[in-house]
């Protein structure tokens, strides 16, 4: 816009006219064309002043488009990153769920690869074994006894996922099962709602377990405990009978000394005694019994040494369940119940080569059990 120098004429002003009374035409004339002059140059700058206020104008409404731009391109912008990031997070899931099969198909894998290097390295198992204390209850007057251990098996055996165990009555059964190896088995439930009966393919292979076929033990007396056995039977609590136990052996006059601990053998009525002091235990087991007072009356006690045994060498062979079966491939299609319902339906009917069964354990895909297997007794 023009400054006012500019915008408006500015017209030399004439002499102050001479007031005579009278007006000549010549100055009317003269003062006409000036005014016509000031007319044009105020009529110019007024066309002016509407320029520039519709230029103005025009500025605004593109300043006003611009910042409507503006808003929507930054709308725009964060549309665009909500809608990446959501992409992100989405390829993210698909490839944790990948990972997280993968994942369990490798753990079903060492599971297997665990489970076969058992047998080419018996001695892993040794390591494993549990540290408990127990008591040889052997016929010590036969000497062909006195080097004799009685060992009852309780082997705790990993199932992985998508397996089954199956007991039947009758070992043959079994053996016929494990020699048709593949078995189909259908599938009738309304759990699938796609297909009112399926099939799926299973294998069946024998359990075998390791057991022990030769143990060495080193036994060494222990300088400071005792066993009491043959303890009696009395009408008050086992912490009642360890208390006067340990009163009674406490004292010097009765061979003994401070106690140091007490404690049932676990499943057994046989008392450690451990004293403080090395030398007292020897002296007590030669005496063999002593009579302890326990209430109104006098009890005949047995002492025998306390020994502790470590396994010097431990040798362990497969040895096969003959009426269990271990079913593998078993695909996670139904659920627990059904599926060992589906299983036991199977494997119950003769005409595909079983027989009646006594138990069966289920392991769906994805988890890991744990089967404990007993001495058979029948």
């Amino acid at each position: 816009m023009d400054s006012e120098e500019n915008s408006f004429v500015r017209l030399p002003l004439s002499e102050a006219p001479q007031d005579d009374g009278s007006e000549s035409p010549e100055r009317l004339r003269e003062e006409i064309e000036r005014c016509k002059e000031l007319y044009h140059a105020l009529e110019q700058d007024h066309i002016n002043l509407q320029m520039a206020k519709e230029a103005a104008e025009q500025r605004t409404q593109e300043l006003k488009r611009e910042e409507e731009l503006h808003k929507v391109l930054v709308q725009q912008l964060t549309l665009h990153g909500d809608e990446e990031r959501a992409h992100q997070i989405f390829t993210i899931k698909e490839e944790n769920n990948r990972l997280m099969q993968e994942k369990q198909i490798l753990k079903n894998k060492l599971e297997e690869l665990k489970n076969k290097a058992l047998w080419n390295n018996p001695m892993m198992m040794s390591s494993s074994l549990p540290e408990k204390k127990v008591i040889f209850k052997g016929l010590t007057a036969n000497k062909e006894d006195m080097n004799k251990l009685m060992l009852t098996p309780l082997i705790h055996y990993p199932l992985p996922g998508g397996s089954a165990l199956i007991t039947f009555e009758e070992a043959k059964v079994a053996q016929r099962i494990i020699e048709m190896r593949e078995h189909t088995v259908e599938l009738s439930c309304g759990e699938l709602e796609e297909l009112d009966q399926c099939r799926m393919r299973v294998q069946a292979v024998p359990m075998e377990l390791p057991l022990p076929s030769a143990l060495e033990i080193r036994l060494t007396p222990s300088q400071r405990s005792i066993l009491l056995s043959a303890l009696p039977s009395l009408d008050i609590t086992r912490e009642a009978l360890l208390d006067k136990l340990e009163l009674f052996f406490s004292k010097k006059k009765n061979g003994g000394s401070e106690v140091e601990s007490r404690e049932f053998l676990e499943d057994s009525d046989q008392v450690v005694m451990t004293f403080t002091q090395d030398g007292v235990a020897e002296p007590l087991i030669e005496k063999g019994h002593i009579q302890v007072p326990i209430g109104k009356g006098k009890y005949k006690v047995k002492i025998s040494p306390c020994m502790s045994g470590d396994i010097s060498n431990l040798q362990l062979q497969p040895s096969r369940c003959p009426r269990t079966v271990l079913l593998l491939g078993i695909p996670d299609v139904l659920s627990e119940e059904s599926m060992r319902d589906a299983l036991e339906i199977h494997f119950q009917k003769a005409s595909r080569g079983g027989g009646e069964v006594d138990a069966l354990a289920y392991v769906p895909a994805g988890r890991t059990g744990l089967a404990v297997f007993v001495e058979d007794m029948g």
